[in-house]
């Protein structure tokens, strides 16, 4: 099955939760939106209901009131488009057209070493495991470094990936300073000239001080180690936790601004349109997109190719 397929059938919950509604308004924007009001609340309530988000809604709206598009839903999937582009993106595309040139973003690293962030159980050892995957498929020569010291067996869940991925591991004692092993993890991408290294942390509530100060830490360090470095900070979230997953998100930033969002599980949720708000409220741009077990079910994301696939267009 290619990947569009995995995405379009991963996307199934949440197309039926809002093409329930969008498939009602008949094709004539000129009369959907001078003769059917009521049916537009519609539309409007199925937006939020799969977690868009109150204002992201209001906008879409307002957007295919004013596109140039012939039918409803090709402006709709239009102004849907726009809103998973962060606002640097959103103004390009606004003013340049949708070329496929335009609208794919870049997964290519900042730097030399991505920090992976995130809540309990959203998966990140196993996220980290399939970007590995992805970019050793790229040929670039990857490194891990076990920094979830905390979770019984995380780094040797961690160190079974990279055994099978023949990708090396950097890894500390259970208990030890995570900070200590991004720090290991660090100098040794650099005395081996590896291209990237990816570093895992453990999962810890948004809302405590200490732990997401801890992450303050561990970002400083690897910056001893690696000047410059990390370049890039991604949050994994699981999408079913939908509007709580735009709090952890906000909160993440805060602490340790996120360059990127990994989004995994969105075969499991009616709630998709989560990552709309996150992008719009932060500016962040959703990196990956995951509908599955396998290491080729996490993708770089698309925001034309994920629009596409959630109104289930061939």
């Amino acid at each position: 099955m290619t990947w569009y397929n995995k995405l379009r059938n991963g996307l199934s919950k949440t197309r039926k939760q809002i093409n329930t509604s969008a498939g009602t308004l008949g094709t004539d924007l000129r009369d959907v939106f001078s003769n059917r009001i009521e049916t537009l609340e519609d539309l409007e309530f199925a937006l939020i209901s799969a977690d868009v988000g109150r204002a992201a809604a209001a906008e879409i709206l307002e957007d295919v009131k004013n596109s140039k598009q012939p039918n409803l839903q090709a402006a709709l999937m239009e102004a849907m488009t726009l809103q998973l582009e962060p606002d640097a993106k959103r103004a390009q595309l606004r003013k340049y057209g949708f070329a496929p040139d335009a609208r794919r973003g870049s997964v290519a690293p900042n730097g030399k070493v991505i920090m992976v962030v995130g809540v309990n159980g959203v998966g990140k050892t196993t996220t980290i495991a399939k970007l590995g995957h992805y970019y050793q498929s790229q040929g670039k020569s990857v490194l891990f470094a076990a920094g979830d010291t905390f979770r019984a067996a995380a780094g040797a869940q961690l160190g079974v990936w990279g055994e099978r991925l023949s990708i090396p591991v950097t890894q500390g004692k259970e208990g030890s300073d995570p900070a200590a092993v991004a720090f290991d993890g660090a100098t040794e991408r650099v005395q081996r000239g590896l291209d990237l290294l990816l570093v895992d942390t453990a999962g810890r509530l948004h809302n405590k001080h200490n732990l997401m100060e801890e992450l303050k830490k561990v970002r400083r360090v690897i910056d001893k180690a690696d000047p410059g470095e990390p370049a890039d900070v991604w949050l994994v979230l699981d999408a079913v936790t939908g509007q709580n997953g735009l709090e952890q998100a906000k909160k993440f930033h805060e602490a340790t601004p996120l360059t990127g969002v990994v989004v995994t599980k969105l075969d499991g949720t009616a709630k998709g349109g989560i990552i709309i708000p996150i992008v719009r409220e932060l500016s962040v741009p959703i990196k990956f997109i995951g509908v599955g077990e396998g290491l080729d079910d996490l993708q770089p994301f698309d925001s034309q190719e994920f629009v596409k696939a959630l109104f289930d267009m061939d």
